[in-house]
């Protein structure tokens, strides 16, 4: 597993969001102050990347225009994508 810094736009979020936005306001609020503690856990599978954990985080990066996102990258098969989205 390795921590890397990605585009937001990269990282692909096949499943529906269901956020608290109330949640995702007071998380941009401490990330603008002081950045992000916890970096999102994604998956690459051939070379793309996807989210299924940290939806408050990402959104509020989303919010706040910020182009990256620090992430824990673990490479994956296709199937291990296809069990996440089953």
């Amino acid at each position: 597993m390795q921590i890397k810094e990605l585009k937001v736009k990269q990282i692909h979020r096949p499943l529906p969001r269901q956020t608290d936005q109330s949640k995702v306001k007071q998380l941009a609020q401490s990330i603008a102050e002081e950045g992000l503690h916890e970096p999102i856990d994604v998956l690459e599978v051939e070379g793309q990347y996807y989210g299924f954990s940290g939806c408050h985080r990402y959104e509020a990066h989303e919010l706040l225009g910020k182009e990256t996102i620090r992430c824990r990258v673990r490479r994956a098969p296709l199937s291990v994508l296809r069990s996440h989205i089953a």
